[in-house]
């Protein structure tokens, strides 16, 4: 898989994203490596302020539309008349051509698992069960070879320093948005304002992550209306019941060729060579059958 599929991906040398730190290793020896930065950023939805996020800095406009869709702030069909970035003051305005007041929904807060302490306001939930996922769309086993290839052999913050999650829009075998931040949640957010702002189609697409696969993760990339997620970590109980209850299809565990699939199995296509004897068996019909009911 060539890098240029990348339509966006990480910059290590992009200043601000990380500072050099001396220590010392194991034996004693000085060191000298690169840490990655943690910068405070409030958001605000017109006039009012709704949230301070810790987060990386980049991609500051993406990370608040993102957010404001994922807590049901914006609908798919508001319109944004201008984001505001101030640098030196941590802050970023989103603007839409009709007033807003979420006083009520921030009164209900909760506090995710994700990194960088994750906050949500209001019901997550209110716009879950209206959501149809595509249910046309497919993902081949064969694909998450070539991806997994050329997601982890990427340049990326996560080689150079660590202590980062990163998230990846992907079409078929290829990655089109690489996007990496100390929370998971905030690279959620990003690669969902991008889609927003750039009017991406989401019902071929699938949402690959690095993180856990949390009820967090399932109710973002249901609302992002992507019907294929992938993640090389593991799931939560949860999270597996959300993605059945929502038909998408849930991927985890995801190394080369190997993959655990939990929920939506109906859209993969085994087509890796050691995958014919396994659709066939009978224990295999009975989870397919399980998981569409």
């Amino acid at each position: 898989m060539s890098k240029s599929s990348f339509l966006i991906q990480p910059n290590p040398a992009t200043p601000g994203l990380s500072q050099p730190v001396e220590g010392v290793n194991e034996t004693g020896l000085p060191v000298t490596l690169p840490v990655v930065t943690e910068k405070p950023i409030t958001l605000f939805l017109n006039k009012q302020e709704i949230v301070t996020s810790m987060t990386l800095g980049d991609w500051l406009p993406e990370l608040a539309v993102g957010y404001f869709l994922n807590q049901n702030m914006l609908q798919r069909n508001d319109e944004i008349t201008e984001i505001d970035v101030d640098d030196d003051l941590g802050v970023v305005i989103v603007r839409t051509a009709h007033e807003t007041d979420f006083e009520a929904k921030m009164k209900r807060k909760i506090r995710t698992s994700g990194c960088a302490e994750g906050t949500a306001y209001g019901d997550m939930m209110e716009r879950f069960n209206e959501v149809e996922l595509n249910k046309t769309a497919c993902f081949k086993g064969s694909w998450l070879i070539k991806l997994s290839k050329a997601i982890n052999t990427a340049p990326s913050l996560y080689l150079s320093a660590g202590a980062i999650h990163g998230c990846v829009l992907c079409q078929q075998d290829q990655p089109l948005v690489y996007i990496e931040d100390i929370g998971r949640h905030n690279a959620v957010d990003k690669i969902a304002g991008w889609m927003f702002l750039n009017k991406s189609d989401p019902h071929d697409k699938v949402f690959y992550t690095t993180g856990r696969l949390t009820t967090e993760m399932v109710i973002k990339t249901v609302q992002m209306q992507i019907p294929v997620l992938v993640s090389r970590s593991g799931f939560t109980a949860s999270a597996v019941d959300l993605a059945r209850e929502a038909g998408l299809t849930l991927i985890g565990r995801a190394k080369g060729k190997r993959f655990i699939a939990l929920s939506g199995i109906e859209r993969i296509v085994f087509d890796s060579a050691d995958a014919a004897d396994v659709i066939e068996s009978s224990s295999y019909q009975r989870f397919v059958q399980r998981d569409e009911r």
